[in-house]
């Protein structure tokens, strides 16, 4: 009974992240981009501390835990309808959102919140941020979306089980 709740969770918080990284990368880092640099950073580094809320850090690491269990629990019961669907998106979340994020997108949230927005290091680093950043944003957009159909298809193989 527990394990489409969970399957269910995790397809919901894979879907919250897919949208709002999918944001990101078709429209919100397009008009940042079109502001002068200094306005861009000032942007950016207000939605990175905004962005820390209880109902973002709910969504990104109570997904990630879910995921975590659901991966234990497709090896445990490996062979059984969903198991493969289940690690699949588990796999897909915790990489690419988690890993993605921590590793790249993370660091260069860090190098822009760091630099003047009114220097010529920070309009550099700027243009550096925007072909750097959207490229992960785009992995973490498609990991998502690929998760959440992963866990629609087990959540389907559950409910026919």
């Amino acid at each position: 009974m527990w394990l489409p709740i969970l399957t269910l969770l995790a397809a919901l918080g894979s879907g919250l992240m897919a949208g709002l990284f999918f944001a990101f990368s078709s429209f919100v880092m397009t008009a940042l981009a079109k502001l002068p640099a200094e306005q861009g950073i000032a942007a950016m580094n207000s939605i990175n501390v905004t962005i820390l809320n209880f109902s973002f850090t709910l969504a990104f690491f109570g997904t990630a835990a879910i995921c975590v269990v659901l991966g234990v629990v497709s090896v445990m019961r490996w062979g059984e309808s969903g198991s493969l669907a289940l690690l699949a998106g588990s796999v897909l979340f915790l990489v690419g959102t988690i890993i993605v994020t921590m590793v790249f997108n993370v660091p260069l949230n860090d190098t822009l919140a760091a630099v003047s927005p009114t220097s010529a290091e920070g309009a550099s680093a700027w243009t550096t941020y925007l072909n750097d950043w959207l490229p992960w944003n785009h992995v973490r957009t498609v990991a998502n979306f690929a998760a959440l159909a992963a866990f629609i298809f087990a959540f389907a193989q559950q409910s026919q089980a």
